[in-house]
């Protein structure tokens, strides 16, 4: 094949009006010198072995984004080169979580396997060149033979077969004739090479597994090296930007496409993002799945994708995430309530405000009407004008929070307590004038009475108070289900204990509570899977799939709290 650029790329230079950082450094001396005509062509290449997590959302934002910067073009391309981990289900989700981001790769969604036959041309190509040999050493061999980062490795003692003992050979590993493990094709690069990826990297390996797409069609696939760049190549790729370990791999990547003579993208690395309290190694998220530490791959405790959208959170948020952070080279770990703080900025804006009562504790005013129910007029947001107003039912019996009442209060708390005055939101002052408690001494009841002349929550005589209460009409209320998430590991960074201890001993018991009656305005019967708000001085929350017409869960995006907010204090003194 020449090398030159594939003529069915087309797009013309365009200079995005975006923060710089060293990739759209490259990207712009590239168009300055014509390197590929002005065009920009990324592309993201998923291995279908598991689901897409916030640490993928980076990589995708990356590629993806460039390239909508500069009016070029991305892929979407599934490396489904390794059949015994990959499955249509992942496929399915990851598919599903990239348009979730807010990415169209149009018509262009490629697979490793496409290329297959191409693939293993190039191979014998490599061969025929005296540029790579069929290896019968064991792995365990190979790994003795490869040396180490302070010495040379040996080379094989196939290494020397002749062109025409290596071609017969690699057609018996495609004709299926030899078992699993018999033997590899390796590149003949060098042994000595400082780089180990260049002492004679696999390039084929044997696999007798039913893939996804091409069934039974192929006994041999290419090892991701050889067909990352590969790939790259047949797509017109210009710009191949992966994560930093890949660093390493460049001058094989590189190496390969020299050898074959064929058109060459760029590979460029970038520091992939790491989040405190979180694991994004596809190894362990498998394990939390398979050995039933989370109830799933989209369990919102979870660093998915999947996971994060069940959550309630916003892929804006996320893309605003990914941004903040920056294209970095080195790694680094970002601190997770960064990625709150994008979600609370996000939902702000959008989210619906209502109210909800997590732990109910009845209020009976004494004073007020049986059997009348008045309605208030509630904002649903007041950072958006156009999103007006709701009614709320109010009637003589109510709930509040249970720690919004303390009958023997401490200092400074504000709140309901025997004697003291508190406004409920949007309605009437009321003070506390008795309790109720069962046989063992927990109050089940709060007896108040109402000041009717504070209708709409403020006293005509001006008198204050220091605390407003959210509250639902007990007899309008609709009962939910409600889960609270909290990090799902003890540790900041449990990818890395100091007691050496597993991951999985790291987990926080305490990541999911499960409240079973919780109490919400009758607006929200029926509400949506899906649909988000904000519950009055409570949190962000998301209706979760499992709700049906006469269940209704929530799940707790985030709290109102705002950590990074410290945080940023914090670092500037």
């Amino acid at each position: 094949m020449e090398n030159k650029e594939p003529a069915r790329q087309d797009t013309g230079p365009n200079t995005p009006a975006a923060p710089s950082n060293f990739i759209r450094e490259i990207i712009d001396e590239d168009n300055r010198t014509g390197r590929y005509n002005g065009r920009v062509h990324t592309r993201f290449p998923p291995e279908p072995n598991g689901y897409l997590h916030i640490g993928h959302a980076k990589s995708i934002c990356l590629n993806f984004g460039l390239a909508e910067d500069y009016g070029g073009k991305y892929n979407l391309r599934f490396d489904d080169t390794n059949p015994i981990k990959e499955e249509q289900e992942y496929i399915d989700a990851i598919i599903q979580d990239v348009r979730w981001l807010g990415f169209d790769w149009q018509d262009r969604l490629y697979y490793a396997s496409d290329y297959f036959e191409q693939l293993y041309q190039w191979a014998v190509q490599l061969i025929k060149a005296g540029k790579a040999y069929v290896d019968h050493l064991s792995a365990e061999a190979m790994r003795e033979y490869r040396g180490t980062l302070t010495e040379p490795g040996r080379e094989s003692p196939y290494r020397n077969r002749s062109v025409e003992e290596n071609l017969a050979l690699f057609e018996q590993m495609r004709a299926g004739e030899l078992p699993d493990g018999t033997c590899v094709l390796r590149a003949k690069i060098d042994m000595a090479s400082p780089n180990l990826n260049m002492r004679d990297p696999v390039l084929y390996r044997i696999l007798h597994a039913e893939h996804p797409r091409t069934g039974n069609a192929w006994c041999i696939y290419p090892m991701y090296d050889f067909a990352h760049g590969q790939s790259d190549s047949i797509e017109g790729i210009t710009h191949s930007i992966c994560t930093l370990e890949f660093e390493d791999h460049r001058p094989l990547y590189d190496w390969l496409i020299e050898q074959l003579g064929i058109y060459h993208p760029r590979q460029i690395e970038f520091a992939r993002l790491n989040l405190t309290y979180t694991v994004m190694s596809k190894r362990r998220l498998i394990r939390l799945v398979q050995e039933g530490y989370v109830r799933g791959w989209d369990d919102p405790r979870m660093p998915t994708l999947s996971g994060l959208r069940r959550r309630g959170y916003p892929p804006e948020a996320i893309r605003a995430f990914v941004e903040m952070t920056g294209v970095a080279k080195s790694n680094s770990t970002v601190e997770i309530a960064m990625l709150e703080y994008c979600v609370r900025q996000d939902l702000n804006r959008r989210a619906p405000r209502v109210m909800g009562v997590l732990r109910p504790l009845r209020v009976v005013l004494l004073n007020y009407p049986e059997g009348q129910v008045e309605e208030f007029e509630a904002v649903n947001n007041p950072e958006d004008p156009a999103a007006g107003t709701r009614k709320v039912p109010f009637s003589r019996e109510l709930y509040i929070e249970q720690d919004d009442f303390m009958e023997d209060p401490p200092d400074k708390f504000y709140r309901l307590a025997p004697g003291r005055e508190v406004r409920l939101r949007y309605a009437y002052f009321i003070k506390c004038v008795g309790v109720v408690k069962d046989e063992q001494g927990n109050i089940v009841e709060v007896q108040c009475t109402y000041d009717p002349a504070t209708r709409g929550g403020d006293a005509a005589d001006g008198r204050k108070v220091k605390a407003t209460l959210h509250w639902v009409s007990a007899a309008h209320a609709v009962e939910a289900e409600v889960r609270l998430y909290d990090h799902l590991y003890t540790q900041s960074n449990p990818n890395d204990d100091p007691e050496g201890r597993d991951f999985t001993a790291l987990i926080n018991p305490r990541s999911l509570e499960v409240l079973t009656s919780c109490r919400v305005e009758p607006g929200l019967a029926g509400a949506a899977a899906g649909a988000r708000y904000q519950f009055e001085r409570l949190g962000y929350f998301v209706v979760d799939p499992d709700s049906d017409a006469g269940r209704l869960v929530f799940n707790r995006t985030v709290t109102l709290r705002d950590e990074w907010a410290k945080i940023q204090k914090a670092q500037q003194g």
